[in-house]
This record gives C-alpha cells, structure tokens and sequence, in this order.
C-alpha cells in the first residue's frame, strides 16, 4: 500500500465517524488517492460535477482529516476521471445517487447550461415600461448583490407578463459574470414533483441538500403550493435555512401573497418579508416596442402600420403579442408575400375576436354560476348557507379571483363578504378539484362558456 493510500486510509476512517453514514456512502466512499505531493494531496472522483460538489461542501473537512493523519496543514486537490478499481462497499439500502443540483453548472459546461436556462431571457431583451419598471429593477438589484438587497423577493402579476423571463434573467446575468454562486431555477409543480418523488426512494435527505445549500433560489408560481400542507411544510423550512444563511430567495406567483388561497400564514409572512413587486399589462407604447424587439430575431421584418395594428388590438398579455407577430412573420416566410395591414386583419381576425370579446366581470360569473345551478341570483350574493347555495357561491368566488384582475377585497364587495371569506373559498375549490374530476369538469365548462 503507497503511503497516499495509507494517509487516506486513516482519513477516511475519520470522516466516516464525522458524517452520517449515508453522507459518506453517497460523496466519501467513492474518492480514489492517487498522490501527495509536499503539502498537496490529489484525491480521484468521476466527474466534473463529483469534484464541484466536492470542492464546495466537503473540501475543507477532507483537508482537516488530512492533516490530522499527516500532522501538516495538507490541501486537497480533487480531479475528475477516476473510479475505484473496486466498488466501494455500502450500506444495506442501496439507493441511486442523485446527480448535484444543476445549481452547480459552471461557465464551462454551457451546453447544460443552455439545456436548463433560456439565454434570450436576459435583461438587456426585457423591454421595459411603466408597467413593469419597478419588478425589472428589483430583479436587476439582486442579480447584481444577491442575498443583500430584497430579500425574498416576490414578483406577481397575471399570466404571460415576463415572470419567467425575469426569473431566468437574473440566471444568465449571474452566469455570464462568471459567478461561482451555486443558482436553482426551478418552477413549483417540478419543486412538488422532485419532492414526492424524494419522499417515495427515500431520498429526502439528498434533496434537502440540494435545495437548502444553494445561493439563489428561483422559484416560479409558488401558488402551485396551494393546499399542498406537506410540501408547504418543506418549503418552510428550506425557506429559512436559505434566508437565515443570506442566500437569495425569488419567487413569482400570479398573485400577492396575501391572496394565495389554501397557503398558510407562516408561509404569506414570510413570502412579504422583502420586497413585493408586481407587473401589470403592457400599455400600448411597450407593446409596440416589445414587437419590435421581438422582431429582431426573425428575417422578416413587418411595416410599422402593422407592428402598430397588432399593438393595438391585442393587449391581454406578451405571450399572445408575440404569438400574432410570430403568425405573421410565417405567413411571409411560407408564401413569399408581404404583410399588409389588410391580410394583416384577415390573419389574426380571431386573434383579435378573441382580444374584443366581453370583459368577464364578477357580475358575468355570478349570473352564469346561478344559471348553472338553477338557483337565483340573490342567492349567490345573500347571506343563506345551505349546501346547495354554498358551493355553488364558492365556485363563483374561484371563478371572480381566477378569471379577473380584481384584489379580494375588491371581489369580497361584490359577494358581500370579507377578503377572508374570498381567499377561503379559493383555497376549498383548488383542494377539492385536485380530488374530483366531475368538479374540474364543471370548472372548465363555466370558464369556456365566460371566454365565448
């Protein structure tokens, strides 16, 4: 036996007494010695994203184990490439290790990079107005002192307004500036999905290592945890471990805090510890700058009466903007003909029926919800409380604060109610559509028959 292997013989037994015995089986067993050289010791690992996760969390207790056989101050240099001649033995429950958090992709792997993060979601491609001044500079303020200033942050807003682009921004400026920070984006439903599916191998402990060892969290429509007590629970603690280590925390959600139902209080609390920003629909100025920003990243190039017209007439969301140009620009690109504002028209006739049709108002919801039921509609308003009444109230309470930009309180008035009683009824009909297919049935019948 050489005397690297003797070292990190003895080395080995100590860390094994230091961590638990699924922490060394998982990052420990596997280190192959390969050299020591003066006051350097070269340990052997698989891989790069083996020897990042190494250097991060574990490098400075292998270096103090090291020095406690050797009686110097040893460093420790892992490369990657090497695997043990012999498996390393384990424990009787055989579990798969998790690959590191895609967290620690560094600038030089940017093909995974790519596969994870949308390079066109920066900053300088975020066209910015008065609608969403202040959540951009919010953003940038923490992609610039992550962990220092705004902390959470929380953005909202309707669906289709720049969330997501906000979120991935803040990723990729991080990323290009060449930050060793260890950054998670992730939306909620694959946050809930990573988990359950933690909780099914027994893995939970992996995954609270990944998710509560980050620098920046990136958490995209957290009202996705609405009703969901054991993830919420979760999330709660992993919220704390990274706030109280200064980490950063985003997250989005397509309303405030205060008026995500079925989410609970500890949770609101301190989702408004920082700062709280939201963006609202685009006005008319943005939305023709936004096409043509747009635009520069195809070919075909559209007449400023067009790019104007389409502005105009389509106004609910970015996705739905960039949807009409993207229409047109086809339209040139498979049949050679220009656009005019007269085919232009034609095109996006039921993009803008669409845009055009009756606002869905709170009053719209009631009078459909009462017809649905057959009950009157005082009845949906009033005070009585048989079951028949009851749920069908509540069904139009989900609809009013789903379906329109009205706050709670804004929607309590409307039902003679409190803001309360509103996020309550919210929270009851998302419980009770995970479970009942006939309900969710009912739900999508109603919101079709509001959008035609």
């Amino acid at each position: 036996m050489s005397n690297v292997e003797t070292i990190w013989l003895e080395a080995r037994g100590t860390l094994q007494a230091t961590l638990n015995q699924e922490t060394f089986d998982r990052w420990i067993a596997a280190i192959v010695p390969l050299r020591h050289e003066e006051d350097t010791v070269f340990l052997g690992v698989s891989d790069d994203m083996f020897r990042e996760w190494l250097t991060i969390n574990y490098e400075g207790l292998i270096a103090s184990a090291l020095s406690g056989v050797t009686g110097d101050s040893v460093r420790v240099v892992f490369e990657a490439g090497h695997v043990p001649a012999v498996a390393p033995e384990r424990t009787a429950r055989k579990v798969a290790p998790p690959l590191p958090s895609a967290s620690l992709v560094r600038d030089g792997d940017d093909a995974e990079w790519n596969r994870r993060y949308n390079r066109h979601f920066s900053f300088s491609s975020f066209v910015v107005g008065e609608n969403n001044r202040f959540a951009h500079a919010a953003c940038f303020a923490v992609a610039d002192r992550p962990g220092l200033v705004y902390n959470p942050l929380f953005i909202h807003s309707p669906s289709g307004l720049g969330k997501t682009h906000l979120l991935q921004a803040i990723a990729n400026s991080l990323h290009a500036a060449g930050s060793r920070l260890r950054i998670e984006f992730i939306s909620s439903e694959e946050f809930s999905n990573k988990f359950i599916e933690a909780l099914k191998g027994g893995q939970i402990a992996e995954f609270r290592a990944v998710y509560r060892n980050v620098d920046v969290l990136l958490i995209d429509d957290v009202h996705f945890f609405t009703g969901k007590e054991r993830l919420q629970e979760e999330f709660f603690y992993t919220f704390n471990a990274l706030y109280n280590g200064h980490k950063q925390i985003v997250l989005t959600s397509d309303r405030p805090p205060h008026e995500i139902g079925g989410l609970e209080k500890r949770l609101v609390s301190r989702f408004e510890w920082g700062l709280t920003a939201d963006i609202l629909p685009p006005d008319l100025e943005t939305r023709i700058a936004i096409l043509r920003k747009k635009q520069d990243n195809h070919a075909v190039k559209l007449d400023d009466a067009v790019l104007n017209y389409i502005a105009d007439r389509v106004k609910s969301n970015i996705r739905r903007l960039e949807g009409a140009l993207i229409r047109l620009v086809s339209y040139t690109s498979l049949t050679g003909q220009n656009v005019s504002l007269e085919v232009a028209e034609k095109l996006l006739a039921g993009v803008v029926d669409e845009e055009a049709a009756a606002p869905v108002t709170v009053e719209r919801i009631q009078r459909l919800v009462a017809e649905h039921y057959d009950i009157r509609l005082t009845d949906i308003t009033g005070n009585r409380r048989p079951k028949n009444i009851a749920w069908p109230r509540q069904i139009a309470m989900y609809l009013s604060r789903r379906l329109t930009n009205l706050s709670s309180p804004a929607i309590a008035e409307r039902f003679n109610r409190n803001h309360a009683t509103i996020l309550h009824a919210v929270g009851a009909i998302e419980k009770r559509m995970e479970e009942d297919a006939e309900l969710r049935r009912i739900v999508a019948l109603l919101e079709r028959r509001l959008g035609s």
